[in-house]
């Protein structure tokens, strides 16, 4: 599957910055307000060390890992909110992502003073979460009084479940004037289905990343896990990021980048570890196919079914899916081959219902 992040933030909280060290970007970080709302776009590759095991193992002619592509938004997620225009548009580009990414300041610097006039992270997180919570209570209203008027000429049986959903949005509401974002409201199978249909913003999961300083480096770990503990919630995570050195060891050659990163004392790149928390929220995990010489890594829904797995890749597979041959990564290091592991009897033939796990090695036997 796609992974799509959208990247929001307070002004001035260094947002284009993270997203330049998030995906080698070179976007301007001066300027970025809200009289230029044409989006920054960008993919990164995700890392997976796995990937690159099984490259020297198998000698692929091409290796494909798993994106992520991110979307920062240069604008108020409350204005978007009230803009019927471009403004609007980026609304509803920001309500396709799969989980969002907030930008929170944490670094000291004199001339780029905070929009509050002084740094809060706490504080910060929750402004966002309120500009989240308009957003969806200004999609609220709007979807309240379209059923308003649909209930006036509805026959009885569409009359039944425009009730239903005036009912659950009436209780989302509630939820969200009472400071409770849907992604903490406990909804049932159909009700999450309906309010999917909306993509509203505060049921996404969210990931906070504070833009520390690089003076804030040596107690990095400390702030994040003491961030972690004071904001420990359903479906969101934390992590700590120096934004501007992530984004100037972004432009440099691997090599160089991790050495100078050592040098700082940071045992993770930015993105790695960004990406790790994201994964973590939207419940995904990693498998790979060896195809023609070519071995490539999938992101997908932790529990998915082989069945459904097949269809990630195309949907042919999943119409003319026979079986899937399945190995662990671990088991295929151990034999250094999968002839090697075809002879110890170690690739399991699955049918649809298997449940893929992280790391399998798959090859899909289909016929259309």
């Amino acid at each position: 599957m796609n992974i799509d992040i959208g990247i929001i933030g307070l002004a001035q909280s260094g947002r284009t910055t993270i997203f330049n060290a998030l995906t080698k970007g070179k976007a301007d970080t001066d300027g970025y307000h809200r009289e230029d709302l044409a989006p920054h776009l960008g993919i990164a590759r995700v890392p997976e060390p796995r990937l690159d095991k099984l490259a020297d193992m198998l000698h692929p002619k091409k290796l494909v890992p798993a994106e992520v592509r991110f979307t920062d938004i240069g604008a108020s997620v409350k204005g978007l909110a009230a803009d019927k225009g471009i403004g609007g548009e980026l609304l509803n580009q920001l309500s396709g992502v799969d989980a969002l990414i907030n930008v929170v300041r944490a670094f000291s610097d004199e001339a780029i003073p905070h929009v509050a006039g002084s740094l809060d992270i706490d504080r910060d997180i929750d402004s966002m979460e309120l500009e989240l919570a308009f957003s969806d209570l200004a999609l609220m209203e709007r979807r309240l009084e379209k059923i308003a008027v649909s209930l006036k000429g509805a026959q009885a049986a569409e009359r039944q479940a425009l009730l239903r959903e005036q009912e659950l949005m009436a209780r989302i509401r509630e939820s969200l004037e009472q400071n409770l974002p849907l992604r903490e409201l406990k909804l049932s199978a159909d009700e999450a289905k309906t309010a999917g249909h909306f993509q509203f913003l505060t049921a996404k999961p969210l990931l906070i990343v504070v833009n520390i300083g690089e003076e804030q480096l040596p107690r990095a770990a400390s702030l994040e896990a003491e961030l972690k503990a004071r904001h420990s919630r359903p479906r969101y995570g934390l992590v700590t990021l120096c934004g501007k050195l992530e984004m100037e060891l972004a432009q440099l050659e691997d090599e160089e980048a991790n050495e100078l990163r050592s040098g700082f004392g940071i045992e993770e790149a930015g993105l790695d570890h960004t990406i790790k928390e994201a994964y973590a929220l939207l419940g995904l995990v990693s498998f790979f196919t060896v195809v023609s010489d070519e071995i490539r890594a999938w992101s997908i829904r932790s529990g998915t079914s082989a069945l459904k797995a097949a269809g990630k890749i195309h949907s042919d597979m999943e119409r003319g899916f026979i079986r899937a041959e399945v190995i662990s990564y671990d088991d295929l290091l151990k034999c250094g081959s999968l002839s090697e592991a075809r002879k110890k009897g170690l690739l399991r033939l699955e049918g649809k219902s298997y449940v893929v796990q992280d790391g399998d090695v798959i090859t899909f036997l289909f016929n259309i």
